[in-house]
């Protein structure tokens, strides 16, 4: 009876273990039958990673959750990229409208960047990238909106100013001729039409070199110049104007220096110190021109005794057509781009222009350039 009861129980036992089993394996087939399953991070195509690595753009793949998978060091370096995202929402809103259509799109926006908030112009192009990725590349076109502006304010400029002689001779030939029976009249207009007219030929040429320079690229067939040549000729230049205004114009210091770069427009740049430094001063004052040799560099300096430049115009005077007292240009014959022909011509020799000046007392322009050293160059 014993024994009976024993198998009845292991039976049962048993039975309940295949049976927890069975219910157990179904439920485990249940939930893998059942499961979602799931979805493999998308893959970056071969060969992107290397494209992105030598491109001058900056260019990011975005996967289908916003995530930065790759980005060109550009990208990073523009601030594009911040974290795993994209740190510009108008981008990343162009971003989503690909993805959710599929199609190419362009758009121009401004970006800030650094914490100063500084604002670039730049051109994207986003386009989808296999199913899931898009590929977003810009272009930063800061650089050519400033020169674009630089030109349209260069054009109004010069037409504006190109207008004041232009309708001076015109003004001036109607009154010779209704004066044509008054010759002392007609002698008087006809000196005052000369005037204009040379005027007129100054701003043209000053243009001309101005738009020569305008790229700041190195001179290209330097050659040795002789400094005492440019100073004296920038001297002579201005010898009948300082003449006329009672003004000397002395120079000294260190002789014998040279320069590497284009004569002429080496001569242009101290000739028109030399110009702007008499017209600007007094009657009866003195304007010195100064050189000293440096180890590496030379400085041709400048000073003048004139009516000096205001504190807040010195950061602004190497603008083109920038005038300190505009109304003083019409008795002076200043054409407002002389200084800015000098910076320029600096920019070009590797040099610099820099100005110190109290108003009221006077200014020194000092032009610093690489100096030209022939036993250097023989050694080398």
């Amino acid at each position: 009876m014993t024994t009976d009861l024993l198998q009845a129980t292991i039976a049962a036992a048993a039975g309940l273990a295949v049976g927890g089993g069975a219910t157990l394996a179904w439920h485990y087939s249940d939930r893998i039958l059942n499961r979602e399953p799931e979805t493999p991070a998308p893959a970056v195509p071969p060969g992107i990673t290397s494209v992105l690595s030598v491109l001058r753009q900056s260019a990011v793949v975005v996967d289908d959750q916003d995530v930065v998978l790759r980005a060109s060091a550009p990208a990073y370096a523009f601030g594009l990229v911040h974290g795993s995202g994209i740190r510009d929402d108008a981008l990343a809103a162009l971003i989503r409208q690909v993805r959710r259509d599929g199609q190419i799109r362009e758009a121009e926006f401004e970006l800030a960047m650094g914490t100063r908030g500084q604002v670039r112009h730049v051109t994207a192009r986003v386009a989808p990238l296999g199913s899931r990725l898009v590929l977003a590349l810009l272009e930063d076109r800061t650089r050519e909106r400033r020169v674009d502006s630089i030109r349209r304010d260069f054009v109004a400029n010069v037409s504006h100013e190109l207008k004041t002689p232009v309708g001076a001779i015109r003004l001036l030939s109607e009154a010779v001729h209704d004066a044509s029976d008054d010759p002392e009249a007609v002698e008087r207009f006809a000196g005052r039409m000369l005037k204009e007219s040379d005027r007129l030929s100054h701003l043209v040429q000053q243009i001309i070199d101005l738009s020569r320079l305008q790229g700041d690229e190195p001179v290209a067939q330097p050659e040795p110049v002789a400094v005492d040549e440019i100073v004296a000729v920038a001297v002579d230049t201005s010898a009948i104007d300082a003449q006329a205004k009672g003004i000397a114009v002395v120079s000294g210091g260190d002789t014998g220096l040279l320069l590497n770069g284009s004569k002429d427009q080496l001569t242009v740049a101290v000739s028109n110190l030399v110009a702007n430094a008499v017209h600007y001063s007094r009657e009866g004052s003195s304007v010195a021109v100064a050189v000293r040799g440096l180890d590496e560099t030379l400085e041709i300096a400048v000073t003048d005794q004139g009516i000096g430049i205001p504190a807040g115009d010195l950061d602004r005077i190497f603008e083109r057509f920038y005038r300190v007292d505009p109304a003083r240009h019409r008795s002076t014959g200043g054409t407002g781009l002389g200084l800015s022909i000098v910076k320029h011509v600096a920019a070009t020799h590797g040099g610099e222009i820099k100005v110190w000046s109290v108003e009221g007392e006077g200014s020194t322009f000092t032009l610093t350039l690489p100096r030209f050293i022939p036993h250097q160059e023989e050694s080398s």
